[in-house]
C-alpha cells in the first residue's frame, strides 16, 4: 500500500515550495524539511559552490542520496529541489512514499520571485527567462506525471494553496 502520511512538494524554483511547505507542516504538526537546505547543511557549503566545483551532475548525485534518506522519514513535509525529478529513481521514491504536490507557476512569476536570489546557479546566465523556459519544457511533463495534485501558485495565495493541498491530502488519506 502506498504511504501518504508524507507530503512531497515538487515544482520549479520560485513556485513557493519552501513557503507553502512550512505552512503545511505547521498545519499538520509535522516536521518541515527543505532538501536544498539539508544538502547545504551536510556539505557545509552553498549550492552554487557545489555546482561550481562538482557541476550539476555532482549536485544531482548528492541530491539523490539526501532525497533517499529524507524519503525514509515519517510525518514530514518535504520541499524538493526543482530538478530533483530529473532522475527516475527520485521520481519512484517520491511516488512510492508520499503524496506528491506539483506547485506550478509561470515563467513570469518565477522571474519575479527569483530575480534577486543569488543562490540559483542555473539562473547565472545572460538570459534567465530563456533558461527558465528551457527548464520548464524539460521538467514540466515530469512534474505532471508524478503529481497526485497540481496547484497553481501563481494564481493562489500561499494560504489558499495550503487549504487546497490539505483538502486533497485528507481525501487521499481517507481512501487508503
Amino acid at each position: 500500500m502506498r504511504q501518504t502520511q508524507n507530503i512531497y512538494l515538487i515544482g520549479p524554483m520560485g513556485a513557493g515550495k519552501t513557503t507553502i511547505g512550512r505552512l503545511l507542516a505547521k498545519a499538520l504538526d509535522v516536521r518541515f524539511i527543505d532538501s536544498d537546505r539539508e544538502i547545504e547543511q551536510r556539505t557545509g557549503v552553498c549550492i552554487p559552490m557545489i555546482f561550481e566545483y562538482e557541476g550539476e551532475e555532482g549536485f544531482r548525485r548528492r541530491e539523490a542520496e539526501v532525497l533517499a534518506e529524507l524519503c525514509s522519514e515519517d510525518r514530514v513535509v518535504l520541499a524538493t529541489g526543482g530538478g530533483s525529478i530529473l532522475l527516475a529513481k527520485n521520481r519512484e521514491l517520491l511516488h512510492e512514499r508520499g503524496f506528491v504536490v506539483y506547485l506550478q507557476c509561470s515563467v513570469e512569476k518565477q522571474l519575479e520571485r527569483t530575480h534577486k536570489d543569488s543562490n540559483r546557479p542555473l539562473l547565472k546566465t545572460e538570459n534567465p527567462r530563456v533558461k527558465l523556459q528551457e527548464l520548464f519544457r524539460v521538467r514540466e511533463p515530469l512534474y505532471r506525471s508524478l503529481a497526485d495534485l497540481i496547484v497553481d501558485t501563481g494564481t493562489h495565495s500561499s494560504r489558499s494553496a495550503v487549504r487546497q493541498i490539505l483538502r486533497a491530502y485528507y481525501r487521499a488519506s481517507a481512501n487508503l
